[in-house]
């Protein structure tokens, strides 16, 4: 079987700090090729895989400003499918542009939806349904108006995420400081319950940053440290008591949800969704409805075992079983 795995260019493959879609792309081709499948990485030309890397765009057009997007995006997409017959596969992690090309080649594709922004792609999506194979990254994302192949939830390496069986008195904001991901919302939260709280995250909002979190941050009770990486990354996962993912958006998945589940670090979130599909409400974390509830919620996190929350994750949300349910996939498409 030979794949070929398409990558955005937002971020390289793997990202050095924020980068969910790249993320995954790197875990499952990564653990693809650990099976012995090969599998070209269409990507940045510094990207990293054990596979076989094929770039034409030096560099992610976050990180290098001499990368214009969408004049690199179509030489990212044209260098895949000008060799689309090379391939059994081609799986698109890369959002609706390729579709663009999928009515040009025979080669079976697959696209994971890493999220619906707005029924405004549907054009992009609804006319491909019997062309493309679409995966969904949670049932609760799943459009109504879309045929899906399979919903398949995220995986992570469990042996990347060190347990901290005690965690600290701290709370913990991971994500981007947008206003969807309720920055806001867990310092309020962590004020009201007495306690401090470190939040990491890329700045996507910068007004939103300058006016609405910058007045909550001290730098003493409340802390912005930024966007981390590496060990440093793994060691804010694990250290908190909880992580507080009060969001105002409905979730598509929420990797950093279960990054730090796999730590030990229960999380309180919004039941939006596909919260209920990662978080046992009172097992790995609470479900609430409301800044208060997550306040009630927080003084509740020492009845939970921080060994269960880890191996909540162990069962369900493993890179293995997620590379399992995509061979499974694959193998179906091409018995076809």
């Amino acid at each position: 079987m030979k794949i070929a795995m398409l990558a955005p260019i937002a971020w390289r493959t793997p990202p050095r700090h924020y980068g969910p879609w790249e993320l995954v792309t790197s875990l499952l081709t990564e653990a693809l090729v650990a099976r012995g499948i090969d599998v070209t990485l269409f990507a940045t030309q510094d990207s990293l895989t054990a596979g076989t890397l094929a770039g034409v765009v030096p560099a992610s057009y976050n990180e290098d400003p001499a990368i214009d997007a969408k004049v690199w995006e179509y030489a990212h997409l044209a260098h895949v499918f000008e060799r689309a017959g090379e391939f059994d596969i081609i799986h698109n992690q890369a959002d609706f542009p390729a579709h663009a090309f999928a009515n040009l080649t025979d080669t079976p594709m697959v696209t994971t939806i890493h999220g619906f922004g707005s029924d405004r792609i549907l054009p992009m999506y609804v006319p491909y349904q019997d062309r493309v194979h679409y995966v969904a990254i949670s049932d609760a994302d799943r459009h109504p108006a879309l045929r899906y192949a399979a919903t398949i939830h995220h995986g992570i390496p469990m042996d990347d995420f060190v347990f901290d069986a005690r965690g600290t008195d701290d709370l913990l904001f991971f994500g981007r400081i947008h206003p969807d991901k309720g920055p806001v919302e867990a310092i309020a939260a962590a004020r009201a319950s007495g306690r401090r709280l470190d939040l990491y995250g890329v700045i996507q909002d910068a007004g939103f940053h300058e006016r609405e979190v910058l007045p909550g941050v001290d730098g003493e009770r409340i802390r912005y440290h930024g966007p981390v990486g590496g060990d440093a990354r793994i060691q804010a996962l694990g250290k908190a008591r909880a992580m507080l993912h009060l969001i105002n958006f409905d979730e598509p998945f929420g990797l950093s949800v279960i990054e730090a589940m796999a730590c030990g670090t229960p999380v309180i979130a919004i039941n939006r969704g596909s919260m209920p599909e990662l978080i046992e409400d009172g097992v790995n974390g609470f479900l609430v409805n409301s800044v208060d509830e997550a306040v009630a919620a927080i003084e509740r996190v020492g009845e939970l075992d921080r060994a269960a929350v880890r191996q909540s994750v162990v069962e369900r949300f493993s890179v293995q079983r997620m590379a399992d349910r995509y061979i499974e996939l694959y193998r179906r498409i091409l018995s076809r």
